[in-house]
């Protein structure tokens, strides 16, 4: 090359690199929510950069997850994730609870047909790992019940606060399937392998303030203070340095990917569960309120 080319293709190469330095900012990107059906989702705190996320009790007690409701919780982390104006998140229940399970039309369904059992051991796996990768910060807010689909996104928050009422409960067991969806992965490095065998195993509630004891979740207040807190706390974490919060996330939630394969183990055994007899039982006692009898 002569010494005119190497000039010319300098320039050019420095005209492209201050080019790329002096365009104009990418466009934001932003979600429409209003897709998830069982989502009430709204913007608050500073600069609407606070989402604040409600499962929808549509039953007019508690929010359950139905086949639409279980997909959407699955989902909506992508596009948290994905959304520019977004800072951090909050979730939290309608009416008499944070989360009231599994809608028993679903479990039934998972368990007479493979096609739903497969669609749902998908979204129960992707909804795990997408709070985990999810690298906004995730705030929780919980009362009441929480139980089932509700409870994996509470508990994998970031930051999970209850109120004094809160009865967290894992009942897997109790209907006849291994206690998968998000136990293996994160009730150990909470509260200790000995309590979450007490717990998981017993199908035993949790009260809030016990929650809290035994570092089951970050933080228990009174009924009144709850949402005020999450919000609260989620408005700190919005105006914080969003690069050292978020790399800060993506590194202690190492601790949670390094314990994948047991949530893997898990997460199938459940499912495999639920093409047995037992889960028959398990449903039939929870419709006729009754203790299941497993024989």
């Amino acid at each position: 090359m002569t010494l005119v080319n190497k000039v010319a293709a300098t320039g050019v190469l420095t005209g492209t690199i201050l080019r790329n330095f002096t365009s104009e900012p990418a466009p934001m990107k932003t979600i429409d929510y209003s897709v998830y059906k069982s989502l009430s989702i709204t913007r608050r705190g500073p600069n609407d950069s606070v989402l604040d996320i409600q499962m929808k009790a549509l039953n007019g007690k508690l929010p359950t997850a139905g086949h639409e409701g279980h997909a959407d919780l699955c989902e909506v982390w992508r596009d948290v994730g994905h959304d520019d104006s977004v800072r951090c998140a909050v979730l939290r229940g309608e009416g008499l609870g944070f989360s009231g399970g599994g809608d028993m039309a679903l479990v039934q369904d998972m368990a007479d047909n493979f096609e739903v059992r497969s669609r749902v051991w998908k979204e129960a796996r992707d909804l795990v790992y997408n709070v985990i990768n999810c690298d906004k910060p995730i705030v929780s807010a919980m009362h009441g019940p929480a139980v089932g689909a509700g409870l994996v996104a509470g508990l994998l928050a970031d930051i999970s606060i209850v109120a004094k009422s809160a009865k967290i409960m894992d009942g897997h067991t109790r209907l006849g399937v291994a206690a998968g969806d998000h136990a293996a992965i994160i009730w150990p490095l909470l509260c200790g392998m000995a309590k979450s065998k007490y717990y998981l195993l017993l199908c035993d509630a949790v009260s809030g303030e016990e929650a809290e004891r035994i570092g089951l979740v970050s933080l228990c207040v009174e009924d009144a203070q709850l949402l005020d807190k999450a919000y609260e706390v989620a408005d700190r974490l919005a105006q914080g340095s969003q690069s050292a919060i978020r790399w800060t996330k993506y590194a202690l939630n190492n601790w949670l990917r390094q314990a994948g394969p047991a949530f893997d183990a898990s997460l199938a055994l459940e499912f495999m569960g639920f093409a047995g007899p037992d889960v028959r039982e398990g449903v039939a006692s929870i419709k006729g309120k009754r203790p299941p009898n497993f024989g």
